[in-house]
């Protein structure tokens, strides 16, 4: 049977797929399909295709190895787990390989930027739009004044802010990505040190914001992340593994109606 490409499955599919002696109708790719949610209907229908495909795949493999792995839509995924890790055999990298990768890419390898912080929040609901308009031109007002008089900033955070800070005179210390409110902390990645000239709206009001210094992301020593690196070239081996794996069962146990050779090396087949 001609092998039908993955592009020419319907939105609603309408076509069974074949592998080896199993069937996978339209009822189990729309079954599958509340798993791999998306905005376009034909771009789900192809990612749960794909995914009973290699269910369906393993399932047979481990079949022949005398491995119980559950249903279709059941399966026992720590058992194909096991089947995996003895099928694939993924050696360790050496650290010749670890200290080439780490030198090569030094941006992944790198201590998180810092900020030291303090702030006034002038608090107001996200739907109180009488607030939000009061409290900004709250914050506006600081602003003014703390241009001319920058030493206020302690003074003015413990009488107007509504954060336990201003008892630190409005001072969050050292943080990092992910300590703060989300708005603050895409608004520290590109603002410099000193007085912001403008408030910065969040869901909890408006802040007056102060940077009194930046530590940019720099780049850790190997010693220091050599797991990491192990870690992260272990799994990009075990991707190309599983890729080839799963392309040689394909063969192996044949697939009709469908096909993993189309997808990209770095693509969906990998997750």
């Amino acid at each position: 049977m001609k092998t039908i490409p993955l592009e020419t499955l319907p939105a609603t599919p309408r076509l069974s797929i074949r592998v080896g002696g199993a069937v996978i109708d339209e009822a189990d790719i729309a079954g599958e399909m509340q798993f791999h949610p998306s905005s376009d209907r034909e771009a789900a229908a192809k990612a749960a295709a794909r995914a009973l495909v290699i269910q369906a795949l393993l399932r047979q493999r481990a079949e022949i190895l005398g491995i119980e792995t559950g249903t279709l839509h059941e399966p026992d995924e720590r058992a194909i787990a096991v089947m995996l890790e003895q099928e694939l055999q993924i050696p360790a990298p050496d650290d010749d390989a670890c200290l080439r990768y780490h030198a090569a890419h030094p941006e992944r390898f790198c201590e998180p930027a810092r900020y030291k912080v303090r702030h006034i929040l002038l608090a107001a609901a996200p739907d109180d739009v009488a607030a939000r308009d009061a409290q900004l031109a709250q914050a506006e007002t600081l602003i003014k004044t703390l241009r001319q008089r920058p030493e206020r900033f302690t003074e003015l955070a413990q009488r107007h802010s509504q954060c336990p800070s201003k008892d630190q005179g409005g001072s969050l210390g050292w943080v990092a990505r992910g300590q703060t409110v989300s708005e603050l902390d895409r608004a520290l990645d590109t603002w410099p040190e000193g007085l912001h000239d403008r408030a910065l709206p969040s869901r909890y009001g408006w802040h007056v914001v102060w940077v009194d210094a930046r530590l940019d992301r720099q780049p850790l020593p190997y010693a220091e992340v050599k797991e990491s690196v192990q870690h992260e070239l272990t799994e990009q081996a075990t991707r190309v593994a599983l890729r080839h794996y799963l392309l040689a069962l394909e063969s192996e146990i044949g697939v009709e109606g469908f096909t993993l050779a189309d997808e990209d090396a770095d693509g969906p087949l990998m997750r």
